[in-house]
């Protein structure tokens, strides 16, 4: 009995274990063997990965248009009241020691101390350094220490992002816009439309009352 014998069990097949004209092992019969391409149905394109959908365009609604991050909710703009409490604390820090210290050098000085003028450098050191601290505040987090307290926040009307340092400064100095005419800018946004003063609308700024 030979290997080319039909009759021999040990003859050659066509695959061991594998009846001839079948697939492979773990084949479908009449589907393509692991690591060919897979055909697309007929008339369905074919894609690589999934379908991306279209930017949204989140429209502005004026005012306050996007919150930045870190808010869960688009706060909406501070009335006149919430301005004029923030604005009042910030005077009290800032102002109140200015002239506790004066007095306290004049009241000196008059007994005869002679301390008078040391205190008011001292004053007036600490108004600036104390006005420039606020200033740097409101620029990296929209809040000086009075907004803070009041919960409100000043930012870009443009994009809802902190105003930055520069801008802040500016818009301290665009407050004598405000006070000239009777402090009429102070008082716009009371009827203005989007609650700014004047220097608010030179800087392209809004004041926001976050929710608490």
């Amino acid at each position: 009995m030979s290997f080319g014998d039909p009759n021999n069990p040990y003859g050659q097949q066509p695959g061991y274990g594998q009846p001839q004209g079948q697939p492979g092992y773990g084949q479908p019969q009449g589907q393509p063997g692991y690591g060919y391409p897979q055909q697309a149905p007929q008339g369905v394109p074919q894609q690589y990965g999934y379908p991306q959908a279209p930017p949204v365009q989140q429209p502005y609604g004026g005012g306050y248009p996007q919150a930045p991050m870190g808010y869960g909710a688009q706060p909406p703009l501070a009335h006149w009241g919430w301005r004029f409490l923030s604005r009042l604390i910030d005077t009290v820090i800032m102002m109140g020691p200015y002239y506790l210290l004066v007095g306290i050098g004049v009241a000196v000085d008059n007994e005869g101390g002679g301390v008078g003028g040391v205190l008011a450098l001292v004053a007036f050191l600490y108004m600036v350094g104390m006005f420039f601290f606020q200033v740097y505040k409101e620029g990296a987090t929209g809040q000086t220490i009075g907004k803070k307290i009041v919960g409100t926040r000043t930012l870009r009307e443009a994009t809802g992002a902190p105003l930055g340092f520069g801008m802040a400064f500016l818009r301290q100095l665009a407050h004598f816009v405000d006070s000239i005419a009777c402090y009429l800018g102070y008082l716009w946004p009371i009827w203005d439309a989007k609650k700014q003063t004047f220097s608010d609308k030179i800087c392209s700024t809004v004041v926001v009352k976050e929710n608490r």
